[in-house]
């Protein structure tokens, strides 16, 4: 019988090791709503807790936030090895995350193999170790039980989790915790072999090195090559030297050790893994990238906070300059890229001729699966292509045929491909090259759906230049933005208003979802300050009233709406959220009614919204809110004027943005499916919302928000425009000139939001903060 079959779900984890990385894999799995047990060693005998929790500290000010709610925080208990490892027994899964040396890990094992419930599932977060080498002296019941799980930092926000499952590791028991990972923790799992590095980190850092070492060689400014290997290669704009300031410069001579300890002599990482004296001397001159003094990159306060840059010849820092422009970058034209003359093309070919071909060369070494190489790059360096599809934009012929007038070796599955692209479309389907030639389908993990997958055998149900209607199966309907940012426009409310009738006619339900990588920034800015300069009051008096039309034809729609956001929904995205019978969230979506800061209020139904939440409306109240009209009145408006945004799916419930039964999807992957099962959910005998009521406080209540403001300007917290948005903010909020007494339909609510936001839009100093944001996407406080 397999010692899996003696476990069921996962209710409590322990993570050993409170470091960076083990205190961040503690704080996502309580993210997730699990009990965690962190633990580490004793240092002081007075305050034996001392180290763990002293990480549980650090985690709850960490920015970005390591935790999603302040609820999760207070699942992660604190201990110590010494006092506490016998109470792993408690747990279903164990993670260890101990520093690096195989004598310690050894030392932890000995100790969980005399306290573990049999069939608990022990892992290493190892990212260096050979797992043979992690087992070796244990017992075949801790062997069976025992793999590696290699998350990525920060745990919260990196999808990838690289899985090493050795000869003698149940399968049962790596399938059920891989599916805990994936569905509860959010990860996308790939599965590697027992490689040095496995897969991102081995390709990774050849990249990185390979990169830097090009730049010194050829000598390139620090600039120049971040611009060449960022954007136009698919990589974060931060580039290379970027990159490295993020992560760490002192990291990169540890990866170094750390593989070129453990790859064979004969490894292609072996001859480029070389010291740069000046790199050395950076870090030992705590030059260290952003966590230290600065880095390639640096903020020279002493110069009135000039952005400088080092010169990789000098060695000194000097004002940082504009990269030259590269053309096809913004279409990611690698043929064009490759075909730069002089320093710029050689230098893009010596990182994409180098590390592409040492990517192929890892299959079947690495890996048997090249989706399993591309993913990895994909999730944990954030390449928006794997090193397999870069293959293919450049063209595997013409790749092949370089690196052979070069003289250089031509890995076996480039052979195998004989010219033929690693992806293609048949039938509908994705499909990838295989070891043996022959193409396969993309297979998805089970219970995974997405829009990028239906649309390569259907066609949507109608379109325009800023929206799309698709038909997903099972009688339901999803909206997709499509505009830049997924701002929404006319021609977004234009299409809602179409597609209402048609998914009323020929569907069962409807789900708003992109998977864009934001759900919608909001309302078309830049359209609506056009219409400002030109005087063009009416468009934007056509926008307001269409908007609050096309969302209240969602609410009121004869068929239930699921809004599905990932990412930022802000403003009018916000308000399309706010309007659905249900929401399926993303764990990672950032919510939040923003108009304020731009000068603006809500102006598509988003204040009567929130109003209708907190006051109960509908439904149950949010919790705590005492009754009466004013406590809510208060909240929304507390929440409203300070632009405030959740920093996640569980903040956002807490915040009103989504209500206390709404879903949260931790799998990025899974949300459309998750999304139309709840809509499926809703269909049986599905009756839309009845228009909702109000009891404000009017005048009065004005008033006190006014004068609470004013105190806020006296102390300098507001400024004086604050104050005149945060005035027809009030007037809307508590109900314009109605009394105490009277009843504010939603209409009237809606009306009085047209009013403000008419008035607004018509100030010099709202029309400065729309400018401002447009030119630097920041705030203007005026």
């Amino acid at each position: 019988m397999s010692t899996s079959d003696t476990i069921g779900p996962v209710k409590k984890v322990c993570v050993i090791g409170a470091g960076v990385m083990g205190a961040g894999i503690a704080a996502q799995v309580a993210n997730a709503g699990i009990p965690v047990l962190l633990l580490d060693i004793v240092r002081d005998p007075a305050d034996r807790n001392a180290v763990a929790a002293g990480a549980l500290k650090r985690l709850e000010k960490a920015e970005p936030a390591a935790f999603m709610s302040r609820k999760a925080a207070k699942l992660v208990e604190v201990g110590n090895i010494e006092d506490d490892l016998a109470r792993v027994a408690e747990c279903d899964w164990v993670i260890e995350a101990i520093i690096e040396r195989l004598d310690l890990k050894h030392a932890l094992y000995e100790k969980l193999e005399a306290v573990r419930r049999p069939g608990t599932a022990v892992t290493s977060n190892t990212s260096t170790i050979p797992l043979g080498h992690l087992v070796t002296g244990r017992g075949e019941a801790f062997a069976r039980d025992f793999f590696i799980t290699h998350f990525f930092n920060p745990p919260r926000y990196m999808r990838l989790l690289e899985v090493v499952a050795g000869p003698q590791s149940d399968p049962a028991l790596v399938a059920r915790i891989s599916d805990f990972a994936d569905r509860t923790l959010g990860k996308t799992i790939v599965a590697c072999k027992d490689t040095p590095g496995f897969l991102a980190n081995r390709v990774g850092t050849f990249w990185l090195q390979s990169a830097v070492n090009a730049a010194f060689e050829l000598g390139l400014s620090v600039e120049d090559a971040d611009a060449l290997a960022g954007k136009p290669m698919g990589v974060p704009r931060t580039g290379i030297f970027g990159l490295v300031d993020l992560v760490g410069i002192d990291l990169m001579p540890h990866l170094k050790a750390s593989l070129t300890s453990t790859l064979p002599a004969d490894d292609p990482y072996q001859a480029i893994a070389v010291d740069h004296p000046l790199i050395n001397r950076m870090i030992a001159d705590g030059y260290t990238g952003r966590k230290g003094k600065g880095g390639f990159y640096r903020v020279n306060r002493e110069a009135g906070k000039r952005r400088e840059a080092i010169d990789l010849i000098s060695g000194e820092y000097r004002p940082q300059g504009k990269a030259a422009p590269i053309p096809g970058a913004a279409q990611r034209d690698l043929k064009a890229l490759l075909a730069l003359p002089g320093k710029a093309g050689a230098y893009a070919w010596a990182i994409l001729g180098a590390t592409l071909s040492y990517a192929a060369a890892l299959v079947p070494q690495a890996s048997d699966d090249v989706v399993a190489i591309d993913v990895a790059m994909k999730l944990g360096y954030n390449w928006k292509y794997g090193p397999f599809e870069l293959i293919d934009r450049i063209g595997v012929a013409d790749f092949v045929a370089r690196l052979e007038a070069e003289g250089r070796p031509v890995p076996d599955i480039l052979h195998v491909a004989a010219g033929r692209p690693f992806y293609r479309i048949e039938a509908g389907k994705r499909q990838v090259l295989g070891l043996d030639g022959v193409y396969r389908d993309v297979v998805r993990p089970e219970g995974v759906l997405l829009l990028e997958d239906i649309k390569l055998s259907a066609k949507p149900i109608i379109r325009n230049g800023s929206a799309a209607l698709w038909d997903i199966g099972d009688g339901v309907a999803a909206l997709e933005f499509t505009s830049k940012m997924n701002a929404i426009d006319g021609e977004i409310l234009k299409l809602i208003g179409q597609a209402v009738p048609l998914v009323a006619k020929n569907f069962k339900a409807l789900v708003i979802y992109n998977e864009g990588g934001n759900f919608s920034a909001g309302a078309n800015l830049g359209l609506a300050m056009f219409a400002v300069n030109i005087a063009a009051w009416g468009e934007i008096e056509k926008l307001v009233g269409g908007g609050q039309m096309a969302l209240k034809a969602l609410k009121y729609a004869p068929f239930p709406v699921v809004a599905a956001p990932a990412g930022m929904a802000l403003g009018g995205g916000c308000e399309v959220v706010l309007h659905a019978d249900a929401v399926q969230a993303h764990a990672e979506s950032y919510i939040g009614l923003v108009e304020c800061g731009v000068g603006l209020v809500p102006g598509w139904g988003g204040c009567g919204e929130m109003l209708a939440r907190w006051q109960g409306i509908g439904g149950q109240a949010m919790p705590g809110m005492p009754k009466g009209p004013m406590p809510a009145v208060s909240k929304v408006f507390e929440t409203i004027s300070t632009a405030t945004v959740s920093k996640s799916a569980a903040q956002a419930v807490e915040l009103g943005f989504l209500r206390p039964n709404d879903g949260i999807s931790m799998n990025r992957d899974r949300l459309l499916a998750d999304a139309k099962a709840r809509a499926l959910a809703l269909v049986p005998g599905y009756q839309p919302p009845a228009s909702p009521t109000f009891r404000l406080p009017g005048a009065g209540g004005k008033a006190a928000l006014t004068l609470a403001v004013e105190g806020f300007r006296a102390q300098g917290k507001a400024t004086p425009h604050d104050a005149v948005v945060a005035g027809h903010l009030a007037d809307v909020l508590t109900g314009g000139e109605a009394d105490l007494v009277d009843t504010v339909t939603e209409g009237d609510l809606l009306a009085l939001e047209r009013k403000a936001f008419l008035a607004l839009v018509r100030h010099p100093a709202t029309q400065a903060r729309v400018e401002h944001m447009l030119t630097t996407g920041k705030p203007l406080r005026n």
